[in-house]
């Protein structure tokens, strides 16, 4: 049924607990594990030209090392896994992405909001993913 699983990290906490299912999900199916990481461009093209490099490379490690925590784990259970970090817009790219590789879940954490704060807020990047997806996406909530 799954071939092919997606898990956005941006090396949280929150994506070990998403791992806790994609993980399983994926063995069952014999399915491959795909980390994707994005550098969000906007964090780029609003830092100065002062720090922009430095930012760019801080932000290009974090997502070396967060793919290979999400490699990691998923080796460890013994499944095949894809790693890639791109850069865009998160949410946009995570779709880019999974039409791409042509993506059969989408397994993704979130972080729990009050009332207030989803009031207030333009919305995470997992509910645009939900929003927008064209393939089944599994949301974890942060514990």
């Amino acid at each position: 049924m799954y071939d092919d699983v997606l898990v956005p990290t941006d090396g949280s906490a929150t994506v070990a607990q998403t791992l806790e299912h994609a993980i399983p999900i994926a063995a069952d199916n014999d399915a491959t594990i795909h980390a994707l990481y994005v550098i969000d461009t906007r964090l780029l093209q609003a830092a100065t030209d002062e720090t922009r490099t430095e930012i760019e490379t801080k932000l290009e490690d974090e997502g070396e090392d967060a793919v290979a925590a999400v490699a990691d784990r998923a080796a460890e259970a013994g499944l095949e896994t894809t790693e890639s970090v791109r850069r865009g817009t998160p949410s946009k790219t995570i779709l880019e992405y999974a039409d791409e590789e042509a993506i059969d879940l989408i397994t993704i954490g979130t972080h729990g909001k009050s009332a207030r704060e989803k009031q207030f807020s333009m919305g995470s990047v997992s509910e645009r993913v939900v929003d927008d997806a064209t393939t089944p996406v599994f949301v974890v909530r942060e514990a």
